[in-house]
């Protein structure tokens, strides 16, 4: 694996489900928010640059924040200049991440949409290599090896709940499992790109809002995993900002874990009753993300 060197192997940890509402079942969190720069993202960003020779003007990257962090983090440990373009919905969090790496930031327009165009805009004046945060192969295998590390550290997982902003991370992931375990995509229901794609049979323009808009709101999800999310995954459902609110605290309150409201997105599905962990079941959950600032220490 080519990204083995680059990123952290990161923790599963076992759970009874009583403590989140769920007797008799067993959570397996998966906690990916330690990895490399705060997210899942770093694997897909690493194997993209990993993946090919780089101009010498470097890599340019759109992100609601947590893409452009890892594509500057890896962009800064492989020493290739990278220029990250964020809307203005961006977390002051993971602003401050990127320019902390030594990325060129461009903040601007409202939703990921109007910082990817502005990316595309650069990357022809520039010919800077774009690195798309889901839909590139490269992007797709990186965010995949979640699961291959999952599947080693918890292989008799019932389901796994994964939160779905442009595919990447659960396209990757159901492309591993390829059936053996039921993969529930979990979104806010201001953002549900994976659910209208799939009542459509094709990805199709979906509403853009909602307290996760810096990393689960991409507009619609990839082509790429798109047949892959037809063929493996099993359902998706829709969690309001409350409930993932909720997970966040839950989270705090239960195992001292941080998470932003992307990454606490599958935990809310289990914790608002849209999806039901039976008990005798494990059921895998993917805490995808931490870069947030809300959080005090007193």
């Amino acid at each position: 694996m080519r990204i083995a060197p680059h990123v952290r192997r990161t923790p599963a940890i076992e759970v009874d489900g009583a403590d989140f509402g769920a007797p008799g079942a067993t959570l397996v969190f998966k906690l990916e928010f330690l990895q490399h720069a705060g997210s899942f993202k770093t694997r897909g960003a690493f194997n993209s640059l990993l993946a090919r020779d780089l101009p010498a003007a470097g890599v340019v990257a759109a992100s609601g924040g947590n893409h452009g962090a890892a594509v500057a983090y890896a962009a800064m440990c492989l020493g290739v200049p990278a220029a990250i373009f964020v809307p203005e919905v961006a977390s002051p969090a993971k602003l401050e991440q990127i320019r902390g790496y030594g990325a060129r930031l461009e903040v601007g327009g409202e939703r990921y949409a109007d910082a990817l165009a502005a990316s595309e805009r650069y990357a022809q004046a520039s010919g800077a290599a774009q690195i798309h945060a889901y839909d590139q192969f490269a992007t797709l295998e990186g965010q995949g090896t979640v699961a291959l590390e999952l599947e080693a550290q918890a292989p008799l997982l019932d389901a796994v709940l994964v939160a779905v902003g442009g595919g990447g991370l659960i396209g990757g992931m159901a492309a591993w499992y390829a059936g053996r375990v039921a993969l529930v995509g979990v979104e806010p229901e201001a953002a549900p790109t994976l659910t209208r794609a799939l009542e459509a049979g094709q990805p199709v323009d979906a509403p853009a809002g909602g307290i996760a808009a810096d990393s689960l709101a991409p507009r619609r999800v990839g082509s790429l995993m798109f047949p892959i999310a037809q063929r493996y995954v099993e359902r998706t459902v829709l969690v309001t900002d409350e409930a993932i609110r909720e997970a966040q605290r839950a989270l705090w309150k239960t195992l001292r874990i941080v998470a932003e409201p992307g990454g606490s997105a599958a935990l809310a599905a289990l914790l608002s009753g849209r999806y039901e962990a039976l008990p005798g079941r494990r059921i895998g959950i993917l805490l995808c993300g931490a870069n947030t600032t809300a959080v005090r220490f007193d």
